[in-house]
């Protein structure tokens, strides 16, 4: 069953909450949920542009959108002091950036506010861990040293368990393989279980490679 389905979607409502929170008529719904994710690709792709980072938007573990009849709150969870001691040393970039989100999507009678959290944690996150193997996957380091790197630093972050799992034209062969290694307890099966979860796409010269990344979490832990 835990390979079947979502593992945060099998989850909403025990130990994963919805990263949207916002309340639409069923016809509007799927103009709503395309618009976040606008949203969320507009702010990777202008931290990737404007803060000058070479491998995609390093450092954002997640983006929380939440709407209101008069207000849209967006609230980015990051993970690196570096990083977000740099944007904060530019305020005129968040400025800059809310303004740039109410031009593109017209919002005119509701405020934007952007918030920017710092994650304890950052290697604890999959989303970041994923980010890390694709940046070593396309600097040709060997997927299983990347693999085994991925795990030494999500054990310093105190976590029970973590699976990778790295599919396609590996190393540049000719058959497309799955390869995945796993250390300590990755209990799938167990809805009570908080497990973080993240599939990532990375684009090599041998071609796409995906990436999943399954997290056990203490449930003490955030």
């Amino acid at each position: 069953m835990g390979q079947k389905i979502n593992p945060l979607g099998f989850r909403l409502g025990t130990t994963q909450s919805h990263h949207s929170l916002w309340f639409a008529q069923p016809k509007n719904y799927s103009e709503g949920l395309q618009e976040d994710q606008k949203i969320r690709d507009f702010i990777k792709n202008y931290v990737q542009k404007n803060m000058r980072i070479s491998s995609g938007a390093e450092g954002i573990a997640r983006i929380e959108i939440q709407k209101r009849i008069d207000l849209i709150q967006v609230i980015i969870f990051m993970g690196f002091p570096k990083l977000l001691i740099l944007i904060e040393s530019r305020p005129q970039g968040i400025e800059d950036l809310q303004m740039n989100l109410q031009k593109e999507f017209h919002y005119v009678n509701q405020r934007l506010n952007i918030a920017i959290t710092r994650i304890a944690k950052p290697y604890g996150n999959p989303n970041i861990l994923a980010e890390f193997i694709a940046g070593q996957l396309k600097n040709r380091v060997s997927f299983r040293k990347a693999m085994k790197k991925a795990i030494e630093l999500t054990e310093q972050a105190d976590t029970k368990g973590i699976q990778v799992q790295i599919a396609g034209r590996i190393d540049g062969k000719e058959i497309a393989r799955v390869e995945w290694i796993r250390e300590g307890r990755v209990p799938l099966q167990t809805i009570r279980a908080k497990i973080d979860y993240c599939s990532y796409t990375v684009r090599t010269i041998y071609g796409v490679l995906g990436i999943k990344i399954w997290i056990f979490i203490d449930k003490e832990e955030e």
